[in-house]
């Protein structure tokens, strides 16, 4: 059964959410969507205000594929974003 699950990322661009990904089984198709063996991500990103000075870059993935799947893709997706710049 396919499960859809939408996350956001702050501070990371959406080529490095692509090239997470892409570190982690899946492959980059032209128009920017990953695709994985059991699974596949859409990427979008946006500014967000932070505050009254303070902006940075929001990416929002919606992961869809087996719920084993993304129970371990996510995880592993998210320990990379949190690490990114650093």
């Amino acid at each position: 059964m396919t499960e859809t699950r939408r996350r956001a990322f702050r501070g990371i661009s959406g080529r490095l959410a692509r090239e997470y990904l892409s570190r982690l089984g899946g492959e980059v198709s032209a128009g920017g969507h990953v695709s994985g063996p059991h699974w596949s991500a859409s990427i979008n990103e946006e500014t967000v205000e932070v505050g009254p000075s303070l902006t940075l870059t929001e990416v929002q993935i919606t992961f869809e594929g087996a719920a084993e799947e993304l129970d371990e893709l996510i995880p592993s997706f998210a320990r990379k974003a949190m690490r990114a710049g650093g």
